[in-house]
């Protein structure tokens, strides 16, 4: 910086201009300010220094800078060539505003560029991140040359939207594939709460020659082996992040974090928050509090969320929820109500509807069902059928036929498909000796045609997850799986012992 300033002096003594350099150069470093300050004083600025100040302002996220140079390059006659409108769609995109991206979009073809393929993806990836797909897709269609990141840009934009079938056509039209083509269609799939495709698609795309995952398509698998409990290809997949310098980034720390808690390895979980130490943001600390809590640990969770407070990071709702969590678990009926209390009192934080659900848990596994449901008539929002199925599961396990009535009530107009809800009513009636009550709902379940699904079941085995249900002969060696099932109950019936076990699981 020092360097440039003296050449700053030195043209300014000698009558030298060294301006687009200087600008060119300042904008690298970056120190905008001085760059702006220098440009300013330029009576007539090229198209060059315009897109130079343009794309340093894209880089550090002041999108609304790169629209105003945009305004005063067109009232000073200068005009934009196809980079400047590459930048431009970029900046639109990122302030999700449709109107000025349409806007741009009129000059950009007024101004004969419609040609230039950079500028044209930059505008396909424009139309994706506003959510304005038909638009997207039209542009898209309409090019005469595309090249990998236009095929991606809408992908992307497909997957955002939760349209991954759509994703997935282009996906497989695509000429060749990079990693972020892989990636688009891992991380769609994994936000959409398809977890079972995203997995495949990663599985898949190791057996590509020539791509290789980065830190993004971690980042964006491991939240599918977490949802699977895919223990083990999660663990490859955490020696893989080591071996390539993935580790360091934080997004991958805190979804390797989040897959052992979720996957039963609280420990393993303990060791990655430890590892990550001071770089630690609030999604680490939430998910570890979080994961504590689910696994009964309860004390650790509230002493990790006070550890948190002390070191200076400020709580947010998902925090609560993890610590009310842990209170419910724990049977705090005290500390969980203090914590609810706490948090528009202390914090700011306005309740939401999970946290009104994790105290009428707390309240329902106590046995205090009358203030669980005195909680939900004075919430400020509409119950949804979490916290009325919340109440109707402590009505089933304290056997209160009245509570639980109106729970299944409200339960009933919520989702009146859920063949749960009329099962555990029916159980409630039957455990207090009310058959009346089992016959009325059974027919009423007859007349509303609602039928119980199958449950099914998912396991890991050779880093592949697989889904069955009771009496499932759909995978390709059930032959074998069944013979191997049926053997090993012969033995244990002979034996009258379960021993045998052993010898199933060294079969397998």
């Amino acid at each position: 910086m020092n360097q440039l300033k003296q050449v700053h002096a030195h043209t300014l003594r000698n009558g030298i201009d060294f301006t687009k350099l200087l600008i060119a150069r300042l904008v690298e470093i970056p120190n905008i300010l001085y760059a702006q300050k220098l440009f300013d004083k330029i009576p007539e600025p090229t198209v060059f220094l315009y897109n130079k100040l343009i794309q340093a302002y894209s880089r550090l996220g002041r999108y609304h800078q790169c629209l105003s140079l945009y305004i005063k390059m067109c009232l000073q006659g200068c005009s934009p060539n196809a980079n400047s409108f590459t930048f431009l769609f970029a900046s639109c995109a990122n302030l999700s505003t449709p109107y000025q991206g349409q806007m741009l979009h009129t000059h950009f073809v007024k101004s004969g560029f419609e040609f230039d393929v950079y500028a044209l993806t930059a505008l396909v990836d424009m139309y994706a991140k506003l959510g304005l797909l038909k638009l997207a897709r039209k542009q898209f269609d309409e090019m005469k040359i595309r090249d990998v990141p236009t095929w991606n840009s809408l992908i992307a934009g497909y997957a955002r939207c939760g349209d991954t079938e759509r994703a997935l056509e282009l996906f497989s039209a695509m000429p060749s594939r990079n990693v972020i083509s892989w990636t688009a269609m891992i991380s769609g799939y994994s936000q959409n709460g398809r977890y079972e495709n995203a997995l495949a698609m990663f599985l898949h795309m190791e057996k590509e020659k020539g791509v290789r995952p980065n830190e993004v398509t971690i980042a964006s698998v491991l939240p599918a082996c977490a949802n699977l409990g895919a223990l083990e290809v999660g663990q490859r997949i955490e020696s893989y992040a080591r071996a390539n310098g993935y580790f360091n980034n934080l997004f991958v720390c805190n979804a390797l974090l989040e897959m052992y808690a979720r996957c039963g390895e609280i420990d393993t979980a303990i060791r990655v928050f430890d590892e990550i130490d001071n770089r630690r943001n609030l999604c680490s600390w939430n998910t570890m509090i979080m994961g504590l809590a689910a696994h009964g640990k309860c004390n650790e969770a509230l002493g990790l969320f006070h550890q948190m407070l002390r070191e200076g990071t400020a709580p947010d709702d998902v925090t609560f929820v993890g610590a009310i969590l842990a209170c419910t678990h724990g049977g705090m009926i005290e500390r969980g109500p203090e914590l609810f209390k706490s948090m528009e009192r202390k914090f700011s934080i306005t309740p939401r509807l999970e946290h009104y659900g994790c105290m009428v848990d707390l309240l329902g596994r106590t046995g205090e069902l009358h203030k669980a449901y005195d909680l939900i008539l004075s919430m400020p929002m509409k119950p949804d059928s979490v916290v009325w199925g919340t109440l109707l599961g402590a009505c089933s396990f304290y056997g209160n036929v009245e509570l639980a009535e109106k729970a299944a009530e409200s339960l009933f107009d919520l989702e009146p498909w859920n063949p749960g809800n009329y099962v555990i009513l029916s159980n409630i009636y039957a455990k207090a000796g009310q058959w009346d009550g089992v016959a009325k709902l059974r027919k009423l379940m007859k007349g509303s045609q609602v039928t119980k699904a199958a449950g099914y079941s998912f396991i890991e085995e050779g880093g592949q997850i697989h889904k069955f249900i009771v009496e499932d002969r759909s995978h390709r060696r059930s032959e074998e799986i069944y013979a191997l099932l049926d053997e090993a109950t012969t033995r244990m019936k002979l034996q009258g012992k379960t021993s045998d076990l052993d010898f199933v699981i060294e079969k397998l």
